[in-house]
């Protein structure tokens, strides 16, 4: 009876301690780091052109292969291209662009440009292999081996918002608009990689 009551008191402290631990939990979420609120009235991303859309996105297409980039998809209305960079050796980045081309006016002869950018960023993780050997009633042994693995894992994905970087990218298409003639023939389809 003594050692039923004796549990039932331990049980009751620890349900209000369990209870005030919890009432101490930070219940705000981490702030956002890096995070940069929207600016709706900014033109960074979208440029306006003298040329039909399909132009454009032809335009996009050669200016982002100019550069280096692997085309992943091209239509008449968007382009889609990476390109892939290594700062250190456990260090791994991913940049992809996307420029969709939509018509302007009543003849379609002007059209807009909307680009944005991705970067995604990786990290090497090595994962150190072990062995183990056990053998019931005696025990087990665990030895570490010389071999590793090593993997990618993603670490930060983000738009890029520099707008220097679009400027950039729309000087070319311009440069590249301006060298095309209307017989340029319009931009095949490629299919998604």
């Amino acid at each position: 009876m003594v050692l039923l009551q004796t549990i039932r008191r331990l049980a009751i402290v620890a349900a209000v301690l369990a209870l005030g631990a919890c009432s101490t939990l930070n219940p705000t979420p981490a702030p956002l780091v890096g995070y940069q609120p929207e600016a709706f009235n900014s033109t960074t991303h979208a440029r306006h052109f003298a040329a039909p859309a399909d132009r454009t996105c032809e335009a996009a297409r050669r200016a982002l292969l100019s550069q280096g980039y692997m085309v992943t998809a091209a239509t008449g209305q968007e382009v889609t291209a990476r390109k892939y960079f290594q700062p250190d050796p456990e260090h791994h980045v991913q940049l992809e662009f996307r420029v969709v081309c939509a018509p302007e006016g009543l003849g379609q002869l002007a059209s807009v440009a909307f680009a944005s950018a991705l970067k995604d960023q990786y990290v090497v993780r090595k994962v150190k292999e072990s062995a183990s050997l056990g053998v019931g009633g005696i025990g087990s042994l665990s030895l570490p081996l010389e071999g590793s693995m090593d993997s990618m894992v993603k670490i930060a994905s983000e738009t890029v918002s520099t707008a220097e970087v679009y400027e950039r990218l729309f000087n070319l298409m311009g440069e590249y608009l301006g060298g095309m003639s209307l017989l340029t023939p319009p931009i095949r389809s490629v299919a998604p990689s």
